[in-house]
C-alpha cells in the first residue's frame, strides 16, 4: 500500500443481522481495504444514497462475486493509492460494486472518473450511479436522438433529475409524470417541457396530446406498463430500470405489433469490469462535457454524515426527496 499514513482500520455502514429496516444500518470498524492490481484506494468524502442500496438491504439485491457485502455504489473522493490515469492526490468519483459506505473505497482504476469542472466533490458523489444509468438506458438501449421525445417516470428521483436534464442536453424533448403538483413543478422547473401529475392525470392520455412519445425510462412497472405503451410513438422504445409497482404485468402483444415497439431494460451493477470500463469511457466523453457547459447539475436533496445512513435510508423511503440524498464521511 502507498501511502505510510493510512490507517490500518476505517468506518463503515454495516447491517445488523445481515438485512432489515432502515433502522439496523449502524457504524462499524473494518480493516482498510487492499487494493489489487489495476485498483485505486479512495479516501471517500461523500457517497450516494440509492434504491438498490435500499434492495441489498433488504435482502434482494446482493453484491456481485467479488464486491463488497457493504452498501454504497458511488462515491467521491481522493485518490491514495494510484492505478491506471490516476496519481495520488487526484480528485475522482467513481462507480462501485459496493463498500462506498466507508471511509475508504477500492475501485477498477477504469471506473473512476475526474470531478467535472465547476463542481464540488460533493455533488460529484450524485453523479455515477445516476448518469451511468440513464446514458446506458436512454442512451443506448433507448436510442434517444435529438428531436425525440423522452417520458420519464419518478421525475424528482436522482434518476429522474438526471434524465430530464440529459435528455434536454442532447436535444430531446420531456414528458415528465411525478406523483402531486409540487413534484410536477419541480419537474417542470428542472426543463422538463410538459410535466404530468400521475396521481391526478392520465399521463398516456396527456402525452397522446402532446405527440407521445418515442423512448419511455420507467422505474415503477405494474399498472404503468400499459400506459406506457399507449403514451409510445411508432417505433417507440420502453426501458425498464426498475419495478417499484410490481414486476409482472400484462403486454397487449397486438399493441405492441402495432406500433412496432422494443421493450428492454437492464441493471447496471452486475455489468462486467471491462463493460462498466467502456461505459465510464462513453460517459466522459459525452455527459462530462455537458456539465462543463452547465447543462447537468447534481440535485442534491440532503446530506447525512455516514454515522447517519438509517436517516438517510429513512429519508430516500419516505420518498419526499427531490434528487440525491448523499452520506459525508
Amino acid at each position: 500500500m502507498a501511502h505510510s499514513t493510512l490507517p490500518d482500520q476505517m468506518t463503515a455502514i454495516a447491517i445488523a443481522g445481515g438485512k432489515g429496516p432502515a433502522e439496523a444500518l449502524h457504524p462499524v470498524t473494518l480493516p482498510l481495504p487492499t487494493p489489487g492490481p489495476g485498483q485505486i484506494l479512495i479516501r471517500v468524502e461523500a457517497a450516494g444514497v440509492n434504491r438498490p442500496d435500499i434492495a441489498q438491504r433488504v435482502g434482494f439485491y446482493p453484491p456481485p462475486p467479488g464486491a463488497p457485502e457493504t452498501m454504497g455504489l458511488e462515491v467521491a473522493g481522493e485518490v491514495v493509492h494510484a492505478a491506471g490515469r490516476w496519481r495520488e492526490g487526484d480528485k475522482v468519483c467513481a462507480l462501485l460494486g459496493g463498500g462506498g459506505y466507508a471511509q475508504y473505497a477500492v475501485c477498477d482504476a477504469r471506473h473512476a472518473l475526474p470531478i467535472p469542472e465547476g463542481l464540488s466533490v460533493l455533488d460529484a458523489a450524485g453523479l455515477p450511479e445516476t448518469v451511468f444509468t440513464v446514458f446506458a438506458n436512454v442512451f443506448e438501449h433507448g436510442a434517444l436522438k435529438a428531436g425525440e421525445t423522452l417520458m420519464v417516470h419518478g421525475a424528482t428521483s436522482g434518476i429522474g433529475t438526471t434524465a430530464i436534464q440529459m435528455a434536454k442536453a442532447a436535444g430531446a424533448r420531456v414528458i415528465a409524470t411525478a406523483r402531486g403538483a409540487d413534484k410536477a413543478r419541480q419537474a417542470r422547473d428542472l426543463g422538463a417541457d410538459i410535466a404530468i401529475d400521475a396521481s391526478t392525470e392520465d399521463f398516456a392520455e396527456v402525452a397522446r396530446a402532446h405527440g407521445g412519445c418515442d423512448v419511455v425510462l420507467d422505474m415503477v412497472g405494474g399498472d404503468y406498463f400499459a400506459k406506457d405503451l399507449a403514451a409510445l410513438n411508432t417505433g417507440g422504445r420502453i426501458v425498464f430500470i426498475a419495478a417499484q409497482a410490481g414486476g409482472k404485468v400484462e403486454l397487449n402483444i397486438g399493441a405492441l405489433m402495432q406500433k412496432r415497439g422494443v421493450i428492454t431494460g437492464s441493471t447496471l451493477r452486475p455489468r462486467d469490469a471491462d463493460e462498466k470500463a467502456r461505459l465510464a469511457a462513453a460517459v466522459e466523453a459525452t455527459v462530462w462535457p455537458w456539465i462543463v457547459a452547465g447543462h447537468l447539475r447534481p440535485q442534491i436533496d440532503s446530506v447525512f454524515p455516514l454515522e447517519e445512513a438509517a436517516k438517510a435510508h429513512a429519508s430516500l423511503e419516505a420518498g419526499g426527496h427531490l434528487g440525491k440524498i448523499l452520506l459525508r464521511t
